[in-house]
C-alpha cells in the first residue's frame, strides 16, 4: 500500500515539475516532498535537474532547498553536477553571506574533483573573510579537497597554519582535521607544530574556550581527543617531540573527572596517546592505574575499552598490568562474548 501511495505521489510530482507554469516556490515544496520519496527508497531522478535549477534560480530559500536536495540526491561522479559549478562559483563571489555559505557547505559534501581549480582560488580567499563562518567553512572546503585530490592543496599548507592560530575558536577546530589527516601521512612535516597543539590543549582543559563547547560541563571534549590523537601520532619514537607534551598529558589524566561517558572517551584516548609517545615512567603508571576506572565499571562498553586500553600496557611494559590481573581473569568467565574474546587475544 505504501508503494502505491508513493508512486502516486511520484506520478503527481512529476506533473507538476515539468510544468512549465510551476513558480519557484511551488518547485520548492515539491523538492522537499522528493527527498522524502527519495529516503524511503524510491527513484525521483526526474527530480534532479530540477533541484539543480532551483540552486540557481530561486530565491535564498528556495536556493537553500534547491542545494539540499542537490546534496542529497548526487554523488561526487554524477553528470548533472557539472551543472552546478557555474552558479558555485557565482554564490561564492557574492557579497550575500547566506549565499557564500550555502555555495561552501555545498563544495565541502559533494564537488567533481576536475572542477576544484575553477573554485579553490576563491575558496582560498575566503580563509581571509572577516566573518568566522565563511572561514570555518572554507577550511572545511579545502579539507574536503584535501581528502578527493591532496595535490591540489599541497600548496596552501601555510594558510592551514594561519587557521590553526585563528582567534574564532570554531576555525582552529576546523582546521584540526586537516591536520590531523596530513600527520597520519607524515608526521615528520610537522613536529614544529608540536608546541602550537600542546598550547590548545592546555587552554582546553583549563576551560579557557567559551562555554558553548562544553558538553556535560566537559571543556570541548571532542577537540581534546583530536588534539590528544595529533600529539601521539607526532610523540612516537620521538623523545625529544614527547618532551613537549608530558606535561599537559599528566593534566589531561587528573583533570578528566568522570561525570560522563564523554570522559571515559578522552581518558581512553589519553591512555592511548600516552602509550603511543616516548615512554616516561611515571605518566605510565599514572594511566594503568586509570584503567582501573575502566575495566571495574559494570558497563560492558566501558570494561571492553579497559581491555583494550590494557593491550597497550601490555605491549609496552606487561609488569604494569599485573594490578588488573584478578580483574582480567574474572573476565575470562564473562557472559558477554566480545569482552571473553578481547581477554583470550
Amino acid at each position: 500500500e505504501e508503494e502505491k501511495l508513493i508512486q502516486q505521489e511520484l506520478s503527481s510530482l512529476k506533473a507538476t515539475v515539468s510544468a512549465p507554469t510551476t513558480t519557484l516556490k511551488t518547485m520548492k515544496e515539491c523538492m522537499v516532498r522528493l527527498i522524502y520519496c527519495e529516503m524511503l527508497g524510491y527513484d525521483a531522478s526526474f527530480g534532479y535537474i530540477h533541484a539543480i535549477k532551483l540552486a540557481q534560480q530561486g530565491n535564498l530559500l528556495e536556493k537553500r532547498v534547491g542545494y539540499l536536495a542537490v546534496s542529497l540526491f548526487l554523488h561526487e561522479s554524477h553528470e548533472l553536477l557539472l551543472l552546478l559549478v557555474n552558479t558555485v562559483v557565482k554564490d561564492l563571489q557574492s557579497t550575500n553571506l547566506v549565499e557564500v555559505c550555502m555555495a561552501l557547505t555545498i563544495v565541502s559534501q559533494i564537488f567533481p574533483r576536475e572542477m576544484i581549480p575553477a573554485v579553490l582560488p576563491l575558496i582560498e580567499d575566503k580563509l581571509q573573510h572577516s566573518k568566522e563562518i565563511i572561514r570555518r567553512k572554507a577550511v572545511l572546503a579545502l579539507y574536503k579537497f584535501h581528502l578527493i585530490a591532496p595535490n591540489q592543496v599541497q600548496h596552501i599548507h601555510v594558510k592551514f597554519r594561519k587557521a590553526l592560530c585563528d582567534r574564532d575558536v570554531g576555525v582552529m577546530a576546523a582546521s584540526l582535521h586537516i591536520y590531523l589527516r596530513m600527520i597520519k601521512e607524515n608526521s615528520s612535516g610537522y613536529k614544529d607544530l608540536t608546541g602550537s597543539f600542546v598550547t590548545i590543549l592546555k587552554q582546553v582543559v583549563g576551560g579557557k574556550l567559551p562555554v558553548d563547547f562544553n558538553y556535560h560541563n566537559v571543556p570541548a571534549p571532542w577537540l581534546q581527543i583530536q588534539l590528544l590523537r595529533i600529539l601521539g601520532l607526532l610523540g612516537k619514537d620521538d623523545q625529544r617531540t614527547s618532551e613537549l607534551m608530558y606535561d599537559v598529558l599528566d593534566e589531561s589524566l587528573r583533570r578528566a573527572e568522570l561525570s560522563h561517558n564523554v570522559t571515559y572517551a578522552i581518558l581512553f584516548e589519553c591512555v592511548h596517546t600516552i602509550y603511543s609517545v616516548y615512554p616516561k615512567s611515571e605518566l605510565l603508571e599514572k594511566a594503568a592505574k586509570c584503567i582501573g576506572k575502566f575495566v571495574l565499571s559494570p558497563k560492558i562498553n566501558l570494561k571492553y575499552l579497559g581491555l583494550k586500553a590494557l593491550t597497550y600496557v601490555v605491549q609496552r611494559d606487561p609488569t604494569l598490568a599485573l594490578q588488573h590481573q584478578m580483574t582480567i581473569i574474572e573476565c575470562l568467565d564473562h557472559p558477554d562474548p566480545i569482552i571473553k574474546r578481547e581477554v583470550n587475544w
